[in-house]
């Protein structure tokens, strides 16, 4: 135990959840040559095998596994410490990384997060705006924006709010193609929507509320959708807070057809003390809340 080196458990963790060097010199900010003679360094003063080097990547053995869990205690303990003891001003530095779906993140969030960093110029936000699920356990991101509440984990989950879904096209689109009176006048429309195996939440499941449509442009991106719809390629289920911003589209069957869903903001039990991190968790909530409208418009009510 002479030669172990209890900073080495930082790298040891990143390749753990990373599953490659590359990817896990990215998150350390490192390269890849000091993450694997560090991984070397702590196999030797251990006397063990941590992973099983494959061209896919890295693998726990069993030994890794149990040194897994120690190695998350002493993480979750040594955070706990930094949030107790570090000034609330000087903790307001350091990189936050959100992690949103594309829509929420691009559209809403984007815009508006550069104040959060003209106030704490220290900061460092990074918005990871994608169309999947973030694992805070394994540290994809910090905060997390969700479209359910997490039902296991060390996490903690407060709604931001519900948000108002409907059918949008564009006036060129709408005039060109026959009158839409009713759910039935639907049939014979273009659709653009998701593609089925790429869903990365059923939340986002709902071709079934327009009726017996079949989308025939597909992406797994809202933001790619959008702007399929803006080119008049056909109509699109999309959020109120992104189609109310765009003067050139037009609700369709408003009142007949609408969904509502909702925003979740996650954060792992560990983190939650941090400023930097509850700071910007507070930042979101806090912009969700005065822009309220946006996600349920009262005329949609």
């Amino acid at each position: 135990m002479a030669d172990f080196n209890w900073n080495d458990l930082r790298f040891f963790l990143a390749v753990a959840r990373a599953g490659t060097l590359t990817t896990a010199a990215q998150r350390l900010r490192a390269d890849h040559t000091t993450v694997s003679r560090r991984i070397t360094a702590l196999e030797e003063a251990l006397r063990v095998t941590l992973f099983e080097r494959r061209p896919s990547g890295f693998t726990l053995t069993p030994q890794g596994e149990r040194l897994k869990q120690t190695a998350e205690v002493m993480e979750s303990a040594a955070l706990l410490a930094q949030g107790m003891v570090a000034d609330g001003d000087l903790a307001l530095a350091g990189a936050v990384r959100i992690g949103a779906p594309d829509g929420f993140g691009s559209c809403f969030l984007a815009p508006r997060i550069g104040c959060l960093c003209e106030r704490h110029p220290e900061l460092e936000v990074q918005l990871v705006a994608m169309p999947r699920v973030f694992s805070l356990s394994k540290r994809e991101a910090d905060i997390a924006i969700s479209l359910s509440r997490p039902q296991e984990g060390r996490l903690y989950a407060r709604k931001l709010t519900d948000y108002r879904l409907g059918l949008y096209g564009t006036a060129a689109y709408l005039e060109a193609r026959p009158a839409i009176h009713g759910r039935a006048d639907l049939r014979g429309h273009s659709f653009i929507g998701y593609i089925d195996d790429l869903i990365f939440a059923p939340e986002l499941d709902y071709v079934e509320t327009m009726g017996e449509v079949a989308p025939r442009i597909k992406s797994s991106s809202l933001v790619a959708q959008l702007k399929a719809t803006l080119a008049g390629a056909g109509l699109c289920m999309l959020p109120a807070f992104i189609a109310q911003g765009e003067p050139g589209l037009v609700p369709v069957l408003a009142e007949e057809v609408t969904i509502t869903r909702s925003f979740w903001l996650i954060v792992h039990e560990d983190l939650r003390s941090l400023a930097r991190i509850s700071m910007t968790a507070d930042y979101i909530a806090d912009l969700v809340r005065r822009e309220q409208a946006l996600f349920l418009p009262p005329s949609a009510t």
